[in-house]
Order: structure tokens, then C-alpha cells, then sequence
């Protein structure tokens, strides 16, 4: 006898499916992608990338989004992550290392901007110092036939730039069970004189650290140079010494600036410091003295994967006894790994503001590790460091200014690229570019303010609370 009843679930459920494939109308219509690009009515020439915060920063925050498609550039926010100040770089071109720095008892704005080697981490360019409008006032060049990578600029108050260099150079590279006519990639750093561009003084890695000293991978094919070294941050001590850190050796360098010679290790394969529980660090970037005498470094423990995720360590050193130990470490809540870049920027009130690197998340930690701020940055744009610091821009360039009917009312927008002291907008609008009268207030909350007024005006001017009125324009 058949069981035939065995088969009436299996047929129910077709039935069931059928029914859902023939009511197409009703399915979920698929996600549609967030945006990647900003857009002003005011700007249209600026498209920012995207980015979404919660909480605030103490200070102004400075970094220097890339991408691999679209709009990237140096780039202010205010303490709530909102956009202030956006320069665009040319195509093919990136900007790194945005920071605030002095020059000539000023504060100035400083970044790297050039050509980079993704693949390898590394770049050629050139600096910019621009001024409190925003203007370049300096441009910093390697000298010696050299050109600049993007991981430093340190500015003294001796009127030079202490900067970095990565020049390929031929070398047996056997030694380290590579090609013996192969090429390395030396990590320099000159002393520049900003005005006249005059090389004062210059430093060779491969002049004072073995290959043997590397964590990198050895060339298997004599296709790159090998970057044995890779010097991603300069720190100067009161002394006049240098503090480097070098990526791929897992260690960080005092070097007398004298006679160039390496003081001491703290770290790595020949570490001249005992290091104490837990304080061992790998791949790390942006070793700073600190005031009180600590040493703070963005501890990468990447790539390839050393540890479960990145920290900002905070070291006691005893340079008698040479020992260190941790006094502090943070990490993110979210435990963020970076594989490459990152920064940690200690703040005047503890605590530190942290660039994530290619975790594409900047934050500030306060000093007991709790999360104050977070800004996620879109999943191909990144930023090789970020600060928070004071700032007070002076753009030269005045309001831009749109306005358009829609029935009865004006809808009207105003920017101001850099401009960090107007807290709230007046909207004047007449039927003349000579009678303009008051006819709404709005505050700023992001880099663009929008108006809506009832009113039959021909032509509106802005006035910021603490600035002149802007030029008339009139409505479209």
C-alpha cells in the first residue's frame, strides 16, 4: 500500500514557495548603499567623504582623509566631528600628516602631500605650512636629489623641519637569505632649513641598524626593495637627541644628534632595555616624549597579526637601569585592530586622542580608557594620523552664498570654508542689493547653515555674529 499522505507536507510547502515567488510586488526592495560623498549646495566644488560621530573631542580635531575613489584632502572638524575646513587634493594625489605645528612663533597648519606606494607604505612628496587664512606660506623639499615620504615633519623653533626620507639603494641583501644583489630601502632623515631649503643635517638608518635587526619579510623576488627599516615617526629630546621609531624592527631609537650614533634600543630583536610585563610592542607607530618624562607609542600589533587588537601604551623608562614597564594602556572598546598607521596624540587633561589608522576610526580615550568620542570613517577612506588641538582659522575668502525660491519663501545656504568662530548666521534679504533688512537667525551646526524666510526679496546677504555682511546676491 502506498503511503501517499507522506507526501502532503512537501507538497504544501512548494506550494507555499510558489506562492511567494508569484507575489514579486511584495518583496523587500534591496538596500540601497549609505552615501559615500558629501555634498553643499553652497560648495558643490567639495565632496568630503562621509563620516559619523558620537560625542565630542576637546579641541578641534585635524585629519587627512584618503580614498581609494573620490574626494580626499586635509580636513578639520569641530569638537562634535562636524566638517569645518576641507582642501581637496589633485587627482593622484594624497595628503597625510595634518597637524598643527609653529613656525616663526605662529601657529601654522602642516601636512605631507604627494605620491604614495600603497602596496609598500611609503611615498614621494613634498610639505605645506599654510597660515592661519589658509594660505601656504612654506614649502618643505628633501634635499641631496631626494624627495619626501609622507610620515613626518617635526618643525623646531631653530626654523627647520626635521624630516623623513625612503630611498632605494643596491645591497647584498644574502645576509638576510635574499638576493645579494638586491636593493634596500634606506630610511633617512635631513634637517632642513625652511626658508632657505639648505640641508644642515642628514641621518642613514642603514648607516647605524643591521638587516638583521628586521621583522619584514625578506624579498623572495628581486621585484621591491626591501624596507627592513621603515622610520615612521621623529620625537626630539630635550637634549637635542632624537627619538625614532621604526616600524618593521619593532623598536624605537635614541640617536645622538651629534654623531648620529644610536644611544639605545627599546625594543626589537637587540632591545637594551628589560621589558616588563606586557610591554612589548610590535609594528608600532608615533613614539612622543611626553612632559613628565613617559614615553607613549601607538602599538599597531600588525601586520601580520601579532597580538588581538591595537593599544596606545604609556612607558616608564629608567635609562640606568634600563627598564621599562607600562603606567597606562588603552585599547577600543569595539577592540579595533590596525594593520597599518595610527597615532596617539596625549591630551593636556590626560588621556589621548587616538588615529585608528586602517581600523578607519579616530577617537578620544579619557585617562581612565573610557570612550569620550568616536568617528567612524567610510570603509575605503583613511586617515595615517589624527590630533585635536586649538585653532583659530581666518579664511580670506568671504561667505559663499545660494539662494532660491520655493512659493512664498527664500531657501537660502551659507558656508565659509575654515571658518571656526561664527556660532550663528543673519539672514538679510530686501528687494534691492542696497535694502536688505533682517529676516531670520540660524545657527551653525554643521559646515552649511540653511535659511527658510517668508518673504518676496530679490536679493539676501549674510552676516556672521562676529563679521561683516557678505555681498547681496540674487534669489534664483
Amino acid at each position: 500500500m502506498r503511503r501517499w499522505w507522506l507526501a502532503v507536507p512537501v507538497l504544501l510547502v512548494l506550494a507555499v514557495a510558489g506562492a511567494f515567488l508569484l507575489r514579486g510586488d511584495e518583496d523587500p526592495a534591496p538596500a540601497t548603499k549609505p552615501p559615500r560623498d558629501r555634498h553643499f549646495v553652497t560648495r558643490p566644488d567639495l565632496t568630503p567623504p562621509v563620516m559619523t560621530a558620537e560625542g565630542s573631542v576637546g579641541g578641534w580635531l585635524f585629519i587627512a582623509p584618503k580614498r581609494r575613489s573620490g574626494q580626499g584632502g586635509p580636513a578639520i572638524l569641530d569638537p562634535r566631528g562636524r566638517l569645518v575646513w576641507f582642501k581637496p587634493t589633485a587627482k593622484g594625489v594624497v595628503a597625510d600628516d595634518f597637524k598643527v605645528q609653529t613656525y616663526d612663533d605662529e601657529r601654522v597648519l602642516t601636512w605631507w602631500e604627494g605620491k604614495t606606494v600603497p602596496e609598500r607604505g611609503y611615498g614621494s612628496g613634498t610639505w605645506v605650512i599654510a597660515d592661519r587664512s589658509y594660505k601656504e606660506i612654506a614649502r618643505v623639499k628633501a634635499g641631496n636629489g631626494l624627495t619626501g615620504d609622507l610620515h613626518e615633519m617635526l618643525l623646531t623653533d631653530r626654523g627647520t623641519a626635521l624630516i623623513v626620507i625612503y630611498h632605494a639603494v643596491q645591497a647584498d641583501l644574502s645576509v638576510v637569505n635574499s638576493y645579494k644583489d638586491g636593493e634596500v630601502m634606506d630610511s633617512l632623515i635631513q634637517e632642513i632649513d625652511v626658508k632657505t631649503g639648505k640641508v644642515l643635517w642628514e641621518w642613514s638608518a642603514l648607516d647605524h641598524v643591521a638587516l638583521g635587526e628586521s621583522f619584514a619579510g625578506v624579498p623572495r623576488k628581486n621585484r621591491f626593495a626591501y624596507d627592513y627599516f621603515h622610520i615612521n615617526s621623529i620625537d626630539e629630546d630635550a637634549d637635542g637627541d632624537l627619538l625614532i621609531s621604526a616600524r618593521n624592527t619593532w623598536a624605537i631609537y635614541k640617536v645622538d644628534k651629534r654623531s648620529g650614533d644610536v644611544v639605545w634600543r627599546l625594543g626589537g630583536r637587540r632591545s637594551d632595555f628589560a621589558l616588563g610585563e606586557g610591554v612589548r610592542f610590535a609594528w608600532q607607530h608615533d613614539a612622543r616624549w611626553q612632559p613628565d618624562g613617559k614615553l607613549t607609542l601607538f602599538d599597531n600589533q600588525a601586520t601580520p597579526k601579532v597580538g588581538p587588537m591595537s593599544r596606545v601604551l604609556r612607558l616608564r623608562l629608567d635609562e640606568e637601569r634600563r627598564t621599562a614597564e607600562i603606567v597606562d594602556e588603552y585599547t577600543h572598546p569595539d577592540r579595533l585592530l590596525a594593520i597599518a598607521e595610527g597615532n596617539a596624540d596625549e591630551q593636556p587633561a590626560g588621556g589621548f586622542v587616538v588615529g585608528w589608522g586602517l581600523g578607519r576610526r579616530v577617537s578620544e580615550l579619557d585617562v581612565l580608557g573610557r570612550l569620550k568620542f568616536d568617528l567612524r570613517l567610510p570603509g575605503d577612506t583613511d586617515t595615517y594620523r589624527a590630533f585635536a588641538d586649538d585653532w583659530t582659522g581666518e579664511p580670506t575668502e568671504p561667505p559663499a552664498v545660494v539662494a532660491e525660491r520655493e512659493g512664498d519663501e527664500v531657501v537660502a545656504h551659507v558656508s565659509r570654508n575654515g571658518d571656526t568662530e561664527t556660532d550663528r548666521w543673519t539672514l538679510l534679504a530686501g528687494s534691492s542689493p542696497t535694502r536688505l533688512a533682517p529676516v531670520a537667525v540660524a545657527e551653525k551646526t554643521d559646515f552649511e547653515t540653511e535659511f527658510r524666510a517668508r518673504t518676496g526679496a530679490t536679493f539676501v546677504a549674510v552676516k556672521p555674529d562676529d563679521g561683516a555682511t557678505s555681498s547681496p546676491v540674487r534669489v534664483r
